[in-house]
């Protein structure tokens, strides 16, 4: 007896085109050896997209710190909504249709951490911030401090993102942290 419900059942579920493009964050989760780090890469060059031509140019010298705000905060903050709300959605699916927890091919939480890094920090588009955060954020993504671990318990997407907004959290503290101490 073939009915409808049984074939269907049988039947290899969709293959989530869309879900994947942006949980991979655009394929960057394909590419060898660490996908992870390059998931960073894509979070590093999103948020030097966001910034220009306008932007939050944070200025050290020895007598004044001075900021110099223009809209793109704004337009930082919606993308970091967007990667967050859309990344939780698309890597729930990929992670139901490929039955595992966290795949490594998910790598859109890693492009949210690391522009969370930057946003929370108020990074310049200076290397020197952009490379410090780079390295602070695979670190404490890799380390996974509390709360960072216990946050991949989380549901599905929530579990997959959260502890990388952890990790952008404490490295965006690590970059303040470097900044007070004149080291950038």
């Amino acid at each position: 007896m073939n009915t409808k419900s049984e074939a269907s059942s049988l039947a290899t579920p969709r293959k989530p085109w869309l879900s994947l493009f942006f949980a991979t964050a655009g394929g960057a989760g394909y590419l060898p050896a660490v996908p992870g780090t390059w998931g960073s890469i894509v979070g590093v060059l999103l948020y030097a997209a966001s910034r220009p031509p306008f932007g939050i140019d944070l200025h050290l010298s020895a007598r004044a710190t001075y900021y110099v705000i223009g809209p793109s905060p704004l337009i930082a903050v919606a993308v970091a909504v967007i990667v967050a709300v859309v990344g939780v959605a698309a890597a729930t699916r990929v992670a139901r249709f490929a039955g595992k927890k966290d795949p490594q091919i998910v790598v859109i939480d890693e492009v949210s951490g690391q522009f969370i890094t930057y946003l929370l920090a108020l990074a310049p588009l200076n290397w020197k911030y952009l490379l410090l955060g780079f390295i602070l954020f695979r670190g404490f993504d890799i380390w996974k401090p509390f709360p960072a671990r216990q946050a991949e318990a989380l549901p599905g997407g929530w579990g997959i993102m959260a502890d990388d907004w952890i990790a952008g959290i404490y490295a965006a503290i690590g970059l303040w942290i470097a900044r007070g101490l004149g080291g950038l």
